[in-house]
């Protein structure tokens, strides 16, 4: 090694060999990311050519010659694939167990460090200790590592793990990490990785892996660091203090942890340079997937994306400064890897081994935003809380996917699961492969106890069978869990890779065991499962498994260790004296549990109980359901007696009989009709619950009586008077049973049933209908009472008929609403939008007297609509005739309209006066609804047919009828709930006896609008205070009534100035309903209220006031938009995230969030600015009084105005736009890329996401939408810095010449087009874009995505059209071309360059048509001078020529010879006959200059060379020439481009060779068409006699669409193929195209086609029958060999079963195809050729005895002496190669008894 480095010396003092390295690395380095370099090989054999020219341009060619892995074209991150033995590595601490380390290495990798492998000392101390069995001074793996600990490690071993997967097995022994150190390599400063070796009196002997070098760390230096003594084996990190005796003896001391950099004196070269070490760095090339570094002084290495610091990409440009810490080292292709990142390069060496969010492993993600893509390494996402994930390329698709990078790229949002976190990197690392996003079990940490999971059998073990559920998840199914019953051959019932269902029994995810179980009992059982002790409550009942049996009792147990035990006593209902005769261990019982307590884990459990049937109070529902709460259903089913429904959110089963649905008996069918399965069903209830089921309730009042509290929740509560709402359960013919809420039943016996007398009590009530309830008897015994239902006992609540009406009528309307909304439900929507009391324009269809008319019309096709014989009286009608008609009801359901001609209800409508009495006549009755016509006004209304809930008709004469008279009094002309209709309070005019919807009201002292009570405040609210009158009954205080309007601050709680207990004098201002608490308008001063609602302003309470009631809709009409009002704060609703504020006890306002806060860090909890009654200013931003909407804003602005900040909420990230804004008060705005900050940043939509809120400065309205900025210089122009890119507002603000920024918007065929701001865009044409020579503009869309931030240069401004023109190029920009060189792009020529080209291009043709004017004529085809050997690593820079007959330039690429740094350039035009002086080094031109191939000094062409530099180009200038002969004449060359390509066919046009190369060419520039037009042009070429060629071509033709094209092209180039080939090849191609592809099912079509086709084919049969069994299909194998003996003439029969017998052995299973060869060779014995076959294949696949079994068996058969010699002589073979030196002996005795045998037999 040492003499080694003598002749090759790296860094040191000796300035001149450097500078030759320098160079030739020059050479290596400089074409990194050019396209076109071939192999390794021929790069070093290049390198060496131009040293001597190199020596000048030292300076700047300082690469290491480690990127002599060049081809990577690209920095990319180290894959598994490039991983070798050898390579050094920065690893860090994962986990430590028992015998290994998990380490993780850079870019996502983990590898495994065997306790084996730590140092020579340590392995030594670990195997004394195993022999000596003394164990205590050991110091176990954990003691040494700690996870986060950072070391150098060195990959030992790749193994290949069973799956395929690589294993990367790690060593830190000195000796291999320090391998390429040597003694006399040492220098003090160094910074090595050791081992503790031995422990000494004043230190520690450390092995750094040098053989004769002794290496001392004294105790003083490490007390610092580590005040506990070092133990053997620990890893340490040392830096050398003092080196003597040429290295045998080095003084070490810990490595502080502020590392000072390593120094190019230190001795490091490419050979020993180590991970960890840090380097202070030059960036020598920024590129979009990493750096290019240069560090001490003439090494190169690479930074990935990875490990940049991620917030500071910006400030990576090239030449600055950066410190970087060695992050691999691959010696043998010398590539270094270095890391930026602060936690490796800062000090305290220690590393996060969790991600800062926590552990997310195995989460799937849903919209992430992908940021970046690396196409050779993966992409990188953004998490929707902004972490960073990598995915790696592996996982960016599925593996069978073809790649797509940019439509992936181009997708807005991704679904990944996050696999694992890399400490080495600080990511996360992500999978966006749906196979993986779609794995139910990822870890095992989702798999929880008792879940049913599917698994396939992996293998079956003596104590159990493992079953994989998923790549690296394996669960153990113990032997006795295999079956219900322990299997004495499980091998019968389970085969590998069978699939199989399992239960969880526990999961163990720290150390990774999994158990499962197959008992069918438990895997199937529904019963609750104990997961836990505090699952297994008193009673409930579960299947376990027994684990023990003893004599006191059997021990059961459950899942994740939940056991129990079950007493002797308590195991039957039967005596057992010996459990273990009865029981046995595995089996599965229902067991019930006496007793548990978790605290303990102690448990006991019952068999006995379990099987007795008292399991019923275990069963509990799972749901649990407070009765009287709130539910919301979805309908499953509807049965003929009610509805299935999911409870949500839980989905629990329950049951809504029909007879619920209503309290109206005649709508709860209508709404069982109209529902339907999958609707949701609100405004339930739970009635009732016990243990088997739960009873749900959708009554109204039922509802209502819940909510009041009017209940009895258990018998104790039921007191006698006590007044409850029930339903009738059932009729008997002593009473009916009425069901009350909480599951109470009570007798009203026949007598309590109703005032009237009763004969059958079946004619009374129907089931389930409401009914009110009074308590008349209480039996405490036996827990049962008795209730009367007769009206004039029970109490009706207040206002209960007004409100069952509204409710009868609002299901009504729901029915019709729902089946309205059904599809083809047009007639159902035509029907739903009539309303009573509604004309219509009708023509009569039939007339008689008897049973009145129908009629037709345009507008209701499809339903019947008919008048009965009263409403057509005294109208003359007939058929065909136009007559209005008036609504009387609309039957949805049936599709009948039932309507009147009457002339008193068609005639005009007369209004009505509140509190008039009027005489009503009943016109239609429809069961427990009836329409009523008010005298002569010709207005119609709805009433109830029946005043009271118990109110019963025995006879029909009791029920109203059509024609009956009624008396009412009109309460509202108006009402709303009635669609307009007016309400009235009605009575029979024949008896006596008062009936009104206010029956109850009006008996009871009411109070009036006006009236002055007093009362005593029981309860004071925030928003209400509650008020005991002077009679007992309740009023209520609204917030807004309490204060004067004048005296209420802003802040302030006016219900807080009043005292609980005290007395006041308030005002009646209105009322509330009592069963619904719902607000009642303001109505006339005789209407009374039971609750009424309160004023204590005192300017109300002045009697002299007038005092007058306003309604809602005035109220409303009061306000005016912009207006400020006083309100209270009623609630915060978070769901849609409005607040609803009061500003008088009928009116309620609501505010939006926009409109709430000005902050938009009070957006998470606006709710707690705003205390429920607190009073607040509030301007109004809309109102209307129908329907009642009143809009409030509370930041004290109702509108939106130009020039304002106001708050909005991002609702869309638009690429092309920007942001899309909601804004306050409905408005919508958008912010462009250009006004979101003062200084541009690349990725300007980044950081932003969907609801963000922020402040935003409004610059104008255009179309309903407003432009939005949120530029601080905007925002905040006070206090915001100056705007690095201002705002451009009109083209006068811009200047030719100016440098300005701007975002890309499009890139078409007329240029680059540039967002200068949100309304200027410039255009940069092609030409200005870039220094290459573009010929699509599709190359730079693909460098320059929407929103891309450029550099421009103002060209010039044109204030007429408003155009600007912009430049991008780099000498106007200053900045990088917009394109990279690693694309090998042609470069424009510019200036004198192409002056002198055009100019040399015209004196060529005039030279060439003076000599050979019949040549000029003819167009010369381009010469292209080709690369030399030496040159391999070109970058071929184009030079295009401009030719003067044609308008437009035409692009010849030629091909130069460039070696590094000097390129050869091609001045001018290229002629043979000018002379060599034309081809000239560019170092003369461009002394000095970088080669970006831009000349700027066109001067210095001009000046007289001298005759020195004429020579010396023209020797160029021949060597060049040289070296293009001997290219051209070099027949292994592969040709790089179309034209050499061409020119090679021309030579040989029928080689399908050449052809294939060519579309591979093309193929590999993804040319996909080229390709497939180059494939035609070669099977029209082709000669028709060359027919393998023809089918070469047709086969890459079929590859071709099969790769990229679709099925319908592939089949078409398929049916050509058939055509114009031998048919039998064709289909074997793609039979093979297919197998290769995977597509398994096409070509199993394709090869039926085949057998079918080809059935005397003998290589058919064998194909298939090598593609089946390849597919494991052995089956399908044996089946075809049987239809291939019948198809295939006999005498082929014994070579396809030996051939099918041969597959057998290659693809299935070896013991069926010896079977198969036995078969046969008994059959046919003197078959030798199948003999010496079946030998051959047995050596392959059998043992040594049934080889030796089968030679034994030739030996013996009756053929020629001459084929049993010959395999005698194999034979022998076989036992020198396999055998003892006796088994040879015994063959050659064999050998010698065949001879003597041979020998008697002739004598004979």
């Amino acid at each position: 090694m040492a003499s080694l480095e003598e002749d090759f010396p790296r860094g040191g003092t000796a300035k001149k060999p450097i500078e030759s390295k320098i160079a030739v690395q020059r050479t290596e380095v400089d074409n990194l990311f050019q396209s076109n370099e071939p192999s390794e090989k021929k790069k070093r054999k290049g390198a060496g050519k131009d040293d001597g020219k190199n020596l000048k341009k030292s300076k700047t060619g300082k690469e290491g010659s480690l990127t002599l892995n060049a081809a990577s074209k690209c920095v990319e991150i180290l894959h598994m694939k490039n991983l070798k033995e050898g390579i050094l590595m920065l690893g860090c601490v994962k986990e430590v167990t028992d015998f290994e380390v998990m380490v993780s290495l850079p870019c996502g990798m983990q590898g495994f460090l065997s306790i084996k492998n730590i140092c020579d000392s340590y392995t030594k101390l670990l195997s004394e200790q195993l022999e000596s069995a003394d164990t205590e001074e050991i110091c176990s793996l954990q003691h040494i590592f700690s996870p986060g600990m950072l070391f150098r490690c060195v990959i030992a071993k790749l193994d290949v793990a069973k799956g395929g997967t690589l294993s990367i097995q790690l060593s830190i022994n000195p000796k291999l990490v320090n391998k390429a150190l040597t003694s006399s390599s040492l220098k003090a400063g160094m910074v090595l990785s050791g081992c503790v070796d031995s422990v000494e009196d004043h230190g520690y002997i450390v092995d750094i892996g040098l053989s004769g070098t002794k290496a001392f760390l004294p105790r003083e230096a490490v007390k610092d660091k580590h005040p506990e003594e070092l133990k053997v084996g620990q890893n340490l990190t040392c830096k050398v203090d003092e080196v003597k005796n040429d290295g045998r003896i080095v003084r070490l001391s810990m490595s502080t942890t502020t590392q000072a950099c390593a120094e190019s004196e230190q001795g490091w070269n490419l050979t020993n340079l180590l991970p960890g070490l840090l380097v202070k760095a030059t960036i020598k090339k920024v590129t979009k997937h990493g750096l290019l570094l240069d560090f001490l002084s003439s090494f190169t290495g690479q930074v990935d994306f990875l490990h940049m610091e991620p917030d500071q990409t910006s400030s990576y440009t090239e030449g600055a400064q950066v410190r970087a810490c060695v992050l691999y080292v691959d010696p043998s292709n010398r590539l270094v890897g270095l890391s930026l990142r602060s936690f490796l390069i800062q000090p305290g060496s220690r590393i996060n081994i969790s991600p800062a969010g926590g552990d997310r492993i195995g989460e799937v993600v849903n919209d992430c935003k992908m940021t970046a893509m690396h196409h050779m390494s993966g992409a990188l996402l953004e998490l929707p809380d902004q972490t960073m994930a990598f995915v790696h390329r592996n996982h960016v698709k599925e593996s069978s996917e073809p790649s797509n990078e940019n439509r992936l790229l181009a997708r807005p949002q991704h679904i990944c699961r996050i696999m694992d976190f890399s400490p080495m990197d600080q990511i996360l690392f992500a999978s966006l492969r749906k196979s993986v996003i779609a794995k139910r079990f990822f870890r095992y940490q989702d798999i929880q106890a008792g879940e049913v999971v599917e698994g396939t059998v992996s293998v079956l073990l003596s104590h159990g069978m493992m079953v994989k559920l998923s790549d690296h998840i394996k669960g153990m199914v113990p032997r006795t869990h295999l079956s219900d019953i322990l299997l004495k051959n499980p091998e019968k019932k389970y085969i590998e890779g069978m699939k199989i269902k399992c239960r969880v029994l526990s999961v163990d995810p720290e150390n990774k065991k999994l158990y499962l179980t197959r008992k069918k009992a438990l895997v199937e059982s529904s019963l609750p499962l104990f997961l836990s002790f505090s699952d297994a409550r008193r009673g409930r009942v579960s299947h376990g498994y027994i684990v023990c049996i003893k004599d006191f009792g059997c021990i059961v147990r459950f899942y994740n260790n939940v056991k129990g035990l079950v007493p002797l006593n308590e195991l039957s209902s039967e005596p057992i004296v010996s459990p273990q005769e009865v029981f046995y261990v595995g089996q599965v019982l229902k067991a019930k549990v006496l007793n548990c307590d978790p605290a303990k884990e102690k448990m006991a459990l019952s068999f006995k109980a379990a099987v007795e049937g008292d399991t019923a109070e275990a069963a509990q529902p799972q749901f649990d359901c407070e009765v009287g709460k709130k539910l919301e259903a979805k309908l499953l089913k509807k049965t003929v007696n009610g509805l299935e429904v999911a409870i949500l959110p839980d989905e629990f089963r329950a049951m809504i009989p029909t007879m619920h649905l209503s309290d109206h008996m005649s709508n709860c069918p209508l709404l069982w009709e109209s529902l339907q399965e999958g609707d949701n069903i609100s405004n339930i209830v739970c009635s009732s619950k016990n243990k088997q089921q739960i009873t749900i309730t959708k009554k109204p009042t039922v509802r209502w009586s819940l909510e009041e509290g009017m209940v009895a929740k258990d018998f104790s509560e039921i007191t006698v008077g006590m007044q409850l709402v029930g339903w009738i359960k059932n009729i008997m013919s002593y009473g009916v049973f009425v069901e009350f809420p909480y599951g109470l039943v009570g007798l009203a016996p026949k007598s309590a049933m109703t005032n009237k007398f009763v004969s059958d009590t079946a004619s009374t009530f129907k089931p389930g209908q409401t009914v009110l309830a009074k308590v008349t008897n209480l039996d405490e015994e036996k827990r049962r009472f008795l209730v009367t239902l007769k009206m004039s006992e029970v109490v009706s609540p207040d206002g209960d008929a007004q409100t069952r009406l509204f409710n009868g009528l609002q299901e009504r309307k729901a029915v019709s609403d729902m089946l309205a909304s059904r599809e083809n439900s047009d007639l159902h929507q035509q029907l739903a939008a009539l309303s009573v009391g509604e004309k219509l324009k009708l023509t009569v269809d039939t007339s008689s007297k008897d049973s009145g008319a129908t009629f037709k019309s345009d507008d209701l096709t499809g339903a019947t609509i008919l008048a009965t014989k009263h409403h057509v009286m005294g109208a003359n009608l007939s058929p065909g005739q136009k007559a209005t008609a008036v609504v009387l009801h609309v039957d949805i359901l049936s599709g009948h309209v039932h309507v009147s001609v009457l002339p008193k209800l068609v005639a005009k409508k007369k209004s009505l006066t509140e509190g008039t009495k009027y005489t009503v006549m009943v016109q239609h009755v429809d069961q427990d609804f009836a329409v009523i016509s008010l005298e002569d006004t010709a207005q119609l209304t709805v009433i109830q047919t029946s005043s009271h809930l118990n109110e019963i008709f025995l006879t029909d004469s009791e029920r109203l009828k059509a024609g009956m008279s009624l008396a009412a009094e009109v309460i509202e002309a108006s009402c709303e709930e009635l669609q307009g209709l007016p309400l009235v309070s009605w009575e029979r005019s024949a008896p006596n006896r008062q009936r009104t919807v206010s029956e109850n009201l009006m008996s009871t002292k009411g109070y009036r609008f006006g009236d002055m009570v007093q009362g005593k405040v029981r309860k004071v609210k925030p928003s209400s205070i509650t008020v005991t009158l002077e009679d007992g009954s309740t009023g209520s205080v609204h917030v807004s009534e309490v204060v004067e309007a004048a005296d209420v601050c802003e802040g302030s709680f006016p219900t807080s100035s009043v005292k609980v207990g005290s007395t006041i004098t308030a005002r009646v201002i209105g009322g509330r309903e009592a069963s619904s608490q719902r607000f009642l308008p303001f109505s006339h001063p005789k209407f009374t209220y039971t609750i009424p609602e309160l004023t204590l302003i005192p300017s109300k309470l002045d009697e002299s006031a007038d005092f007058k009631a306003v309604s809602t809709k005035e109220k409303l009409n009061r306000y005016k938009v912009g207006e400020e009002i006083q309100c209270f704060v009623s609630k915060f609703i978070p769901e849609r995230k409005t607040l609803e504020v009061t500003t008088d006890p009928c009116v309620t306002g609501t505010v939006e969030l926009l409109a709430m806060i000005t902050n938009p860090t009070d957006a998470s909890h606006p709710e707690k600015l705003y205390k429920l009654g607190q009073a607040v200013q509030a301007k109004v931003v809309e109102v209307s009084s129908k329907p009642q909407r009143l809009i409030l804003s509370l930041t004290g602005v109702h509108k939106l105005e130009e020039g304002s900040v106001a708050l909005g909420m991002v609702t869309n990230i638009q690429p092309h736009i920007g942001l899309l804004v909601k804004l306050p008060f409905g408005s919508m705005g958008a912010v462009t890329v250009t006004d979101l900050a003062d200084a541009y940043r690349p990725n300007p939509l980044n950081g932003y996401i969907k609801d963000q809120l922020f402040r935003c400065f409004l610059l104008g309205e255009e179309n309903g939408k407003w432009q939005l900025s949120l530029r601080p210089s905007r925002l905040k122009p006070q206090q915001a810095k100056p705007a690095k890119d201002p705002e451009v507002l009109s083209l006068d603000k811009l200047t030719a010449g100016q440098i300005i920024r701007g975002y890309v918007k499009s890139v078409g065929e007329q240029g680059v087009f540039i967002r200068l701001s949100t309304s200027i865009t410039g255009r940069a044409k092609l030409q200005q874009s870039t220094k290459y020579f573009v010929t699509n503009h599709k190359i730079l869309s693909d460098h320059l995505t929407p929103n891309s931030l450029l550099t421009t240069k103002i060209v010039s401004i044109d204030t007429k059209e408003e155009l600007v023109h912009l430049s991008l190029l780099p000498e106007d920009t200053g900045k990088p071309d917009i394109l990279p060189e690693s694309l090998g792009l042609p470069l424009r020529l510019i200036g004198e360059e192409k002056k002198a080209h055009d100019s040399n291009r015209r004196k060529r043709a005039a030279s060439e048509s003076e000599k050979n004017p019949a040549e000029s004529t003819v167009p010369k085809k381009k010469k292209k001078t080709k690369k030399s050997k030496g040159d391999e690593n070109d970058s071929g820079v184009e030079v295009y020529f401009r030719e003067e007959e044609e308008e437009e330039p035409k692009p010849v690429p030629v091909k130069v010879t460039q070696s590094s740094p000097s390129r050869l350039q091609l001045s001018a035009g290229f002629s043979w006959d000018v002379g060599l002086s034309s081809l000239k080094p560019a170092s003369a031109v461009q002394e000095g200059d970088s080669s970006d191939g831009e000349d700027e000094d066109g001067s210095g062409k001009t000046q007289k060379k001298s005759r020195h530099e004429l020579e010396q180009e023209k020797k160029a200038a021949e060597k060049a020439l040289v070296q293009r002969e001997t290219q051209l004449m070099d027949p292994s060359l592969r040709p790089e481009d179309a034209a050499a390509f061409e020119r090679l066919l021309l030579a040989s046009p029928d080689s399908s060779l050449l052809w294939l190369q060519y579309m591979a060419n093309h193929l590999q520039a993804t040319q996909i068409e080229q390709a497939r037009a180059v494939a035609e042009r070669a099977l029209k070429t082709i000669s028709f006699r060359e027919e393998q060629e023809k089918l070469n071509v047709w086969v890459a033709l079929l590859n071709l669409e099969n790769m990229y094209g679709n099925e319908e092209s592939l089949k078409k180039v398929f049916e050509r193929a058939l055509q114009f080939c031998e048919p039998m090849p064709v289909y074997q191609q793609l039979a093979d195209i297919y197998a290769k592809c995977d597509k398994t099912k096409e070509a199993e079509g394709l090869y039926k086609t085949m057998v079918k086709r080809f059935r005397q084919n003998k290589a058919v049969w064998l194909s298939y029958g090598t593609f089946l069994l390849q597919q494991g299909q052995s089956d399908a194998a044996s089946a075809l060999l049987q239809r291939a003996l019948k198809s295939l003439p006999s005498k082929e029969s014994v070579d396809v079963i030996g051939k099918f017998a041969h597959l057998e052995f290659r693809y299935g299973d070896s013991e069926k195809g010896r079977t198969m060869f036995d078969k046969i060779l008994t059959s046919y014995p003197k078959r030798t050729d199948l003999w010496s076959v079946f030998i051959d294949l047995m050596v392959k696949h059998g043992s040594q005895k049934e080889v030796r079994a089968l030679f034994d068996r030739v030996i013996h058969l009756s053929v020629s002496v001459k084929k049993i010699k010959f395999f005698f002589k194999r034979y022998l073979e076989y036992e020198k190669k396999h055998g003892t030196p006796q088994s040879i002996q015994a063959v050659k005795e064999k050998a010698m008894e065949f001879v003597e045998a041979k020998g008697t037999e002739a004598a004979n």
